[in-house]
């Protein structure tokens, strides 16, 4: 048996010796053996001439190395092609293209690219210098709220605002002047415990609305909701707890604090509205909370909060003291809320005009209280839904954002649908007041992602960020300027690379009286310098 063994492996020894002796075979290379290079070289460290220039305008930019390839030279103005006038031994000159923006340049020959130096293209929209917060706000701001006075409320998921926050945190409020300088006497403490969505003021009191259960030292009794005085300190009350009863000394009575503002949600409440004097929330909850505050626990030795809750769903009104206001969308019989929609929800309410306190319901839905509805849908101010409103088949897909502007008297709509009421759109619609589609706005088509958000300015201009790289084939790296009709604006369409999304755009005036926008969200980068999610920008 030994034997046997011992011939197997000589015999398994041969061939492997055998096969080390074969001829190596060789394979090429895949790849080949690269491209060999160009010898042309565009200056990234020298200037061009000027250093910055409007559409149209001739650049000369220092290059070596082109002239063998004059014939089949592309420049590119961050992505789009300019029209080469001139190509010499030391330099190249070109005119800035219709749709160019500021970014990288580069040269194009056949499938090589040799990058140049980083153009501004002038335009109509640039950073407002006047703007005091510079280095912005260090995570998401989710709104502007104007105060009476001039100055401002922000809010939304920061710690920290225009650096102030460094050694004590902002937590998600501050108060600044209008033209973005942080002001020290709002004193709000510790603040929110987690993101604020929304802010709003209802006689002399601010309502906060987010994701938070705490703030500053109430660190517990919030859901999602609470009030403010006008310094920013909680609004509370003080309660006599439980007592024992073998405590007989009455002045030995404990008084303690709780927010005045005792209701709130189960979930992120995304909006809230003043509403006949009253405060309407939305938001993707299911149930509203109270709170008792004495009565003992099981075995009667101490105070206790209780927490009860009621089912009403994503739309409630509370009272001002945070009840239930059991009048609005409310099922008394059943003690629950109407249906709501059947999918996640966002919304807008008309503060004004023949629509005032009508509440617009948008989102990824199918039904509304139980009646079919294709993404959106309108309320009556009692909370019905208004069949005036004509979106008939909706969107055949989620909404992502909607606003309204009160001049134009139109609402924008946009998401990842590709249809509204059956009529094809991409992506974008204009709507008229009735909900109806306007077909005179035609979005053109969107490569490397969707619109996320979209506002009409009132002079019919509409502003757009999202993920998208390109609109109608034309390089807009996820900002750009639209006219009424759905092509991109002339001139105001220069800035280079935007990196984030927008929550919100808002028309204000720069500290020396020009146009402007707040422009806030979740970003840092806009015409391709570095910013933090809070930006003013001039636009003529």
């Amino acid at each position: 048996m030994k034997k046997i063994r011992y011939i197997i492996i000589l015999a398994m020894a041969a061939l492997v010796i055998q096969s080390c002796k074969k001829t190596k075979e060789t394979f090429e290379a895949p790849y080949g053996d690269g491209k060999p290079p160009l010898g042309v070289s565009l200056s990234r460290d020298a200037l061009p001439s000027p250093s910055s220039g409007a559409v149209g305008a001739e650049i000369t930019f220092k290059a070596t190395g082109l002239l063998p390839y004059k014939d089949k030279l592309k420049f590119m103005f961050n992505g789009e092609e300019g029209q080469i006038t001139e190509v010499t031994a030391t330099g190249i000159k070109v005119k800035v293209p219709p749709f160019g923006s500021s970014g990288i340049t580069s040269i194009a020959i056949d499938d090589q690219l040799v990058l140049g130096p980083l153009f501004k293209v002038n335009g109509l929209i640039n950073i407002d210098p006047s703007f005091r917060a510079t280095l912005g706000a260090n995570n998401f701001v989710s709104q502007i709220f104007p105060l009476a006075d001039g100055r401002n409320l922000v809010i939304g998921r920061f710690t920290n605002y225009d650096n102030k926050g460094i050694i004590t945190p902002l937590n998600r409020i501050v108060r600044t002047s209008s033209d973005g300088e942080f002001d020290r006497t709002f004193r709000t403490g510790k603040a929110a415990n987690g993101a604020l969505a929304r802010v709003m003021q209802i006689n002399s009191k601010f309502i906060i609305a987010g994701g938070f259960s705490g703030y500053n030292q109430r660190t517990d009794n919030i859901s999602n909701i609470t009030s403010l005085g006008v310094d920013g300190s909680v609004d509370t009350i003080g309660i006599k707890v439980y007592r024992r009863p073998t405590q007989k000394d009455t002045s030995r009575d404990t008084t303690k604090f709780f927010p005045k503002f005792n209701g709130g949600t189960n979930e992120f409440i995304n909006r809230v509205y003043n509403h006949q004097n009253k405060i309407l929330a939305t938001g993707n909850f299911r149930y509203y909370v109270h709170r008792t505050y004495q009565k003992p626990n099981h075995d009667f030795t101490k105070d206790t909060v209780i927490v009860d809750s009621t089912e009403i769903r994503q739309v409630l009104r509370f009272n001002l003291d945070g009840s239930l206001d059991k009048t609005f969308r409310f099922n008394v019989a059943a003690n629950k809320g109407l249906p709501a929609a059947n999918g996640p929800i966002d919304s807008y309410m008309h503060t004004d005009g023949a629509l005032i306190e009508k509440l617009v319901v948008f989102g990824s839905f199918t039904t509304f209280d139980q009646t079919p509805a294709g993404r959106i849908v309108r309320l009556n101010a009692n909370g019905g839904i208004d069949n005036t409103f004509k979106a008939g088949l909706g969107a055949d897909n989620g909404i992502s954002s909607l606003t309204y502007n009160t001049v134009t008297k139109k609402y924008l709509i946009t998401g990842v649908f590709r249809t509204y009421n059956g009529k094809p759109v991409i992506s974008m619609a204009l709507l008229n007041q009735d909900g109806s589609l306007d077909e005179s706005f035609v979005p053109k088509v969107f490569e490397g992602g969707y619109p996320a958000f979209a506002r009409q300015l009132d002079d019919g201009l509409i502003v757009v960020s999202g993920g998208f790289k390109k609109y109608n084939k034309v390089t807009r790296n996820g900002f750009m300027v639209l006219n009424s009709k759905g092509d991109l604006a002339g001139n105001y369409n220069t800035t280079g690379p935007f990196s984030g999304g927008l929550s919100d755009i808002i028309e204000t005036k720069s500290a020396d009286g020009k146009r402007a926008l707040y422009l806030i969200g979740g970003f840092d980068r806009f015409d391709n310098q570095p910013v933090n999610n809070i930006i003013r920008v001039t636009i003529e």
